[in-house]
């Protein structure tokens, strides 16, 4: 395409918004409020994730070996421990370094339980295993439960259960809450270039009786759609930045929770705004493309 035609056709393209106005204020609102709802969900699933990966990384599973098992037995277990696969890490702690924990959480009180405990200690050797995933413990401890030497296994089932099972529904709520939105601006842009294809009516059947492409016609068009996505995203693209860096300012390095921990500003915010800015012009163009398609009889 040459520059003189790519100048031409956008041109057409911004004259077609000014020529609309009244259309082109309704579509770029639906456009700046479907994108500002979907940068806040974004925000809000990609930081629950965050938070849920965070949960995940915390979970562990506690193997703890039969009272009175030899140190053969526990090295025994220990190299079958090791076969697993989808392992991330695996950690020994022998029942004198449980009992110091144990006294250490205590605190005031840990005293007095080191010394019930200093001839006769009740607990037992563990090995702390680490999942590479936490969809994995299930199938781990079903594995770990059936060799020798193990007394009782613990990865807080119904925990990580409920864990995966809210982010799974999280994911597919906001997912489908999102994409409604979009179809939602789409919709409402193609009825705004629909309504300027019929207004150019006479112009258009002009332009194909004097020889004109069916490309050279739509492409003004697209370009409108494409400007109005763009117009639509700059108040989003703000309130995102704005708002997230407010956000991440006043909740980052307080520890309200130990697992709760936002996605840093620098650079999830400015590839937030990058995703507006794209879906902004992917829902014009595309908007544009549904238009001429069953409006444009060229």
């Amino acid at each position: 395409m040459k520059l003189s035609t790519a100048r031409r056709h956008f041109r057409e393209g911004s004259k077609n918004i000014i020529r609309n106005s009244w259309m082109t204020v309704a579509s770029v609102g639906a456009v700046t409020t479907t994108l500002i709802l979907v940068g806040i969900f974004l925000a809000l699933i990609l930081n629950l994730n965050q938070v849920a990966q965070n949960i995940e990384q915390d979970v562990q599973m506690n193997v703890y070996v039969e009272l009175g098992a030899e140190e053969q037995a526990i090295e025994e277990l220990e190299s079958n421990l090791n076969e697993l696969s989808n392992v991330k890490s695996i950690e020994y702690s022998s029942k004198e370094e449980e009992l110091n924990k144990l006294i250490e959480d205590m605190g005031e009180s840990g005293d007095e339980w080191g010394m019930m405990f200093e001839d006769s200690n009740p607990l037992n050797d563990v090995f702390v295993i680490k999942a590479t995933n936490a969809n994995y413990y299930k199938n781990l401890s079903k594995q770990v439960k059936q060799m020798d030497y193990v007394d009782e296994v613990d990865y807080s089932q119904a925990t990580v259960e409920r864990l995966l099972t809210f982010n799974k529904y999280a994911r597919y709520i906001g997912i489908g809450f999102i994409t409604a939105l979009l179809f939602t601006a789409i919709f409402l842009i193609s009825n705004t270039i629909r309504m300027t294809i019929i207004a150019r009516a006479n112009e258009i059947g002009i332009m194909k009786l004097v020889g004109a492409k069916n490309s050279f016609i739509r492409w003004p068009f697209f370009i409108e759609g494409m400007l109005m996505g763009v117009i639509g995203s700059i108040i989003p693209i703000t309130m995102v930045v704005v708002g997230y860096y407010y956000l991440y300012q006043n909740v980052a390095g307080r520890n309200l929770l130990p697992f709760v921990e936002l996605l840093p500003f620098n650079p999830f915010a400015w590839q937030l705004s990058l995703l507006l800015l794209g879906l902004g012009v992917f829902i014009g163009v595309w908007g544009s493309v549904m238009s001429v398609r069953k409006f444009l009889n060229v």
